[in-house]
């Protein structure tokens, strides 16, 4: 779904878009989900860097890892 919304860019940034594309929605759009994705995966990275060094969450995995291969045949 597409909303369309007004906004204002300086006249450098609007040459710019209008030098590299010849839809601005379309490039706008494909910028910011760029950025969306960027940040997301920044957000993701820094998660498992939170959990890889949370001593209580490793000391849980580790039992589980235990847990998981008790009484089965390899």
């Amino acid at each position: 779904m597409s909303k369309k919304v007004s906004i204002t860019l300086d006249d450098e940034i609007l040459e710019f878009v209008d030098r590299l594309a010849s839809n601005r929605s379309s490039f706008i759009n494909n910028i910011l989900w760029q950025e969306k994705r960027r940040i997301f995966m920044k957000e993701l990275e820094d998660a498992y860097k939170d959990q890889a060094n949370d001593p209580e969450l490793q000391q849980e995995i580790s039992a589980w890892d235990v847990t998981v291969g008790d009484g089965l045949n390899a």
